[in-house]
């Protein structure tokens, strides 16, 4: 599914992502980028820009609202996203989800 559309310039920047983990980067309609990740990825490719090409990279990660994502153009931020505090709830769920199937399974 669609994540998000970015149009930087001339160019059309599309991110995919679905649930079992797979990434696509689109630029133009092309993919430039594909990767699997269960925790977010780090997808890197270069733009056409005034006849130059440009790096440039996006990472995803996780945040408190869910699936987030930060975009940069030669290492320098152009959308920045907060990536803290997930780690901690993910953590706290395992750790909850583990204390529950232990007290079904060995307390009966």
């Amino acid at each position: 599914m669609r994540f998000t559309t970015i149009y930087l310039g001339e160019n059309k920047i599309e991110v995919f992502n679905n649930l079992l983990g797979r990434e696509t980067i689109k630029v133009n309609g092309e993919i430039v980028s594909r990767k699997f990740s269960i925790f977010g990825a780090e997808h890197i490719f270069k733009l056409k820009e005034n006849e130059e090409s440009v790096e440039h990279r996006i990472d995803f990660g996780f945040g408190f609202n869910g699936v987030v994502f930060s975009l940069y153009r030669e290492n320098k931020p152009i959308i920045e996203s907060p990536k803290n505090g997930c780690l901690l709830f993910i953590a706290i769920f395992f750790v909850a989800l583990t204390i529950g199937l232990l007290k079904d399974f060995v307390l009966k």
